[in-house]
């Protein structure tokens, strides 16, 4: 079986291709066949369904014609709320808002006077639920003409570009909407919302939708009985492209910012931290997500000089020892996890003479979050962490690994893959019966 993963990101978009292992193979038994990268030219072609559409084929068409010709299976995976309406036929009625699109705050305060005060998920300027009141809200006059609106995810649109059937979505993308995963429905609330009408079906990821289009797998070299799977969002395919997959195991992204991803029996949502859950088969997702990261650490550092000072750091120090410098570091006042406090300033003082030895004190403090952003869920309720991978742009820096080792008290290992991409194959290859409780 060959399974196509496709991920939209911000800046680009690119696909993986597995190639099915044996039944009783170890150690990543999946292979890759085929990959393939599209930039997007510029920032309106990374916010635009026309820029979409053309990374789409272009993806496509950089598999050669024979491998592409013998593909089973299709999933995509897009950024987490972003959006735009379509009617019955799929025509575009609105341009997409894109996940970080705040243009609609003003209907935060819609979404807070239907939501329930525990709906983390959607009580934020920029969800997909506070997106569509907006656009309720302003009377897009396409919008107010058409009938059969539907509300899409950027996963959902693409999808539909290969399957041309209605758009139907996938329970990762419908937790900013609203979607209750733990019912597996809409609430009531949502139901009697104004915009109750657009709501989208909703499938488990990785179940199949539909086979492609006829005339897209003449167009494309498809076979025609090449199946479309519902999608994810990035972060959660960047996820499954982890290895982790028991309760107990998390990923941490060492990233501009630093981010945690736990698996869990129970879900957590506790929106004074801005915890939510996403459903993983019988497990489920908790996350939080801390200021800190290495969008701090360029502002004193290169590239070159991290990597230099860590080899330096873990010849000339006993890593089991904590720096004593008590640093937390931000670039700006403002946390959101483990510490919620808009106004928490920024500790990076006293600067030690060495480079080194400041180096350690903000690796050491960075570690330090995340042990205590791990206890912080444990604290409501999450297991015991048994094991940590670890993604994003720091995932190679072995010294802040041997570091983050130290103060968590696991296994800490960089993740077996890295790119949104694979976990999306993997999720059109195997859905998500591995997440079992």
């Amino acid at each position: 079986m060959l399974a196509l993963g496709i991920d939209f990101g911000t800046s680009g978009a690119r696909a993986i291709l597995l190639q099915k292992g044996q039944a009783n193979a170890v150690d990543h038994p999946d292979s890759i066949v085929a990959e393939a990268t599209h930039r997007f030219p510029d920032v309106g072609a990374a916010s635009s369904v026309d820029g979409w559409v053309d990374a789409l084929w272009s993806l496509l068409g950089a598999i050669t014609p024979a491998i592409r010709a013998q593909i089973n299976r299709i999933a995509i995976n897009g950024t987490s709320a972003t959006m735009l309406l379509c009617d019955r036929d799929g025509d575009v009625l609105t341009k997409p808002l894109l996940y970080n699109d705040a243009s609609g705050r003003s209907a935060l305060s819609d979404v807070r006077v239907i939501a329930p005060g525990d709906c983390s998920a959607v009580l934020s300027a920029t969800s997909t639920l506070t997106k569509a009141m907006w656009l309720y809200r302003q009377g897009v006059p396409s919008v107010q003409s058409s009938e059969g609106v539907c509300l899409v995810h950027q996963a959902d649109f693409l999808a539909y570009m290969l399957h041309r059937q209605r758009a139907v979505t996938d329970y990762h993308n419908a937790l900013k909407l609203g979607y209750d995963v733990r019912a597996l429905s809409y609430p009531d609330w949502l139901m009697r919302a104004p915009i109750a009408s657009w709501l989208p079906s909703v499938v488990e990821p990785g179940s199949a939708i539909a086979p492609i289009d006829p005339a897209i797998a003449e167009k494309t070299g498809l076979r025609k009985d090449c199946q479309i799977h519902a999608g994810t969002t990035d972060s959660i395919a960047a996820f499954l492209a982890s290895g982790a997959y028991q309760s107990g195991e998390a990923v941490t992204s060492l990233g501009s910012t630093l981010v945690l991803k736990l698996l869990s029996h129970t879900p957590i949502d506790v929106p004074l931290f801005g915890i939510y859950s996403h459903r993983l088969g019988d497990l489920w997702l908790v996350g939080g997500a801390s200021n800190t990261g290495g969008a701090m650490l360029q502002q004193f550092f290169t590239p070159e000089q991290l990597t230099q000072l860590s080899d330096e750091i873990r010849a000339q120090i006993d890593l089991r020892h904590p720096s004593p410098l008590n640093y937390y570091p931000l670039n700006s006042p403002g946390e959101r996890f483990p510490v919620n406090d808009p106004d928490y300033p920024p500790r990076l003082l006293p600067r030690p003479e060495s480079d080194r030895d400041f180096l350690y004190g903000l690796l050491d403090a960075i570690a330090r979050i995340e042990t205590d952003g791990y206890h912080k869920l444990a604290e409501l309720g999450a297991p015991e962490l048994t094991q940590v991978y670890t993604a994003g742009g720091g995932a190679q820096n072995l010294t802040w690994q041997k570091i983050r080792q130290q103060r968590l008290g696991v296994t800490v290992t960089v993740a077996a893959q890295v790119e949104a991409a694979y976990g999306t194959a993997q999720l059109a290859m195997k859905g998500l019966g591995q997440f079992k409780a």
